[in-house]
């Protein structure tokens, strides 16, 4: 009789225990945006919230903590604590930042835990009609003709666009000059107007001006043809380079938050990514939504910080 009496307490205590860790509460989760409203990055975070909320019974909040090519949110996330109450929603300029900016009093790769990929951007190579560049072949002949003549436009040094620009002129062995901005719509006017002869945008970017016939779309930097523009060639199909630079976006937690908790955020977060909406807020701004293990993104954010590594030590690339 003893023994069933202890049993039967244990089960309690332990049913006490699994409703207590299920139970609402009226403590935010904050989901960290290191850059300002409107980017990739914060879509993804103001898509998946709401859900988010409902699975976890409590609310989630979205701060946006700009500056510093996101540093500042970063070490936020880096600096909270580890009880369940703060991610980061980043993207692959985190991974750049590491070999940008040696000094960091963190490191942005090491010092947070993976939860989860969330999608990928995709980013297309475009021209502005007056430079005459028809394909990117073209782009490549005109470079190669005249080095350091041409130029193309970044929305700031170690932004993904121009490290694309970069890994695309090691690869395709040309020079353009970098004509650095600060933030993208100066960029795409200066583009618009001939002013600046090429440059990588995000696909949902690009897509109105191209359809408009306000700029050329040359090439895709990814594996596949996107469907938002199924005529325009892969660089690799273009013969002008096997060149890859697709944008990943993805959730972090701070270091120390145990495994337990990140794999049940993996789990909500994995759910939430597969629904119809979710999927659609993310293609109608040329991201296509995507999981992993937490073990599977920690494997994709180590390569590829060691890839753009190295060819910011190959460029000599300095963060302003």
């Amino acid at each position: 009789m003893k023994l069933l009496i202890r049993a039967a307490a244990a089960v309690l205590a332990f049913c006490s225990l699994a409703a207590a860790a299920q139970a609402p509460t009226s403590v935010p989760l904050k989901l960290i945006v290191p850059f300002t409203p409107g980017t990739g990055i914060d879509l993804v975070a103001r898509t998946v919230a709401p859900q988010l909320s409902q699975r976890l019974h409590r609310p989630v909040v979205v701060e946006n903590r700009a500056g510093a090519s996101g540093n500042i949110g970063t070490e936020f996330v880096v600096r909270s604590p580890a009880d369940g109450n703060t991610l980061l929603v980043s993207v692959n300029t985190l991974v750049m930042n590491k070999a940008l900016y040696p000094q960091l009093p963190f490191d942005p790769v090491k010092d947070l835990v993976p939860v989860t990929l969330t999608s990928w951007g995709q980013l297309i190579l475009v021209a502005p009609p007056s430079a005459g560049f028809k394909t990117v072949g073209d782009l490549v002949a005109a470079a190669k003709a005249k080095p350091g003549k041409l130029n193309y436009a970044s929305p700031g040094v170690g932004t993904p666009h121009h490290m694309s620009m970069e890994l695309f002129k090691q690869t395709a062995g040309v020079y353009l000059t970098h004509i650095p901005y600060r933030g993208s719509a100066p960029a795409v006017q200066d583009l618009l107007g001939g002013q600046v002869d090429a440059m990588f945008l995000p696909i949902h970017v690009a897509l109105p001006f191209v359809k408009a016939g306000r700029l050329v779309a040359l090439a895709i930097g990814s594996e596949k043809r996107h469907p938002l523009l199924p005529d325009v060639p892969t660089l690799r199909e273009a013969k002008a380079g096997d060149v890859n630079v697709d944008m990943w976006y993805g959730i972090f937690a701070p270091p120390g938050t145990p495994a337990d908790q990140v794999l049940k955020l993996n789990h909500e977060l994995k759910d939430i990514l597969s629904t119809p909406e979710v999927r659609t807020a993310f293609q109608a701004q040329g991201m296509d939504p995507a999981t992993s293990t937490p073990e599977e993104f920690r494997r994709l954010v180590a390569r590829d910080a060691e890839r753009w590594a190295n060819v910011i030590r190959t460029a000599h690339i300095k963060a302003e």
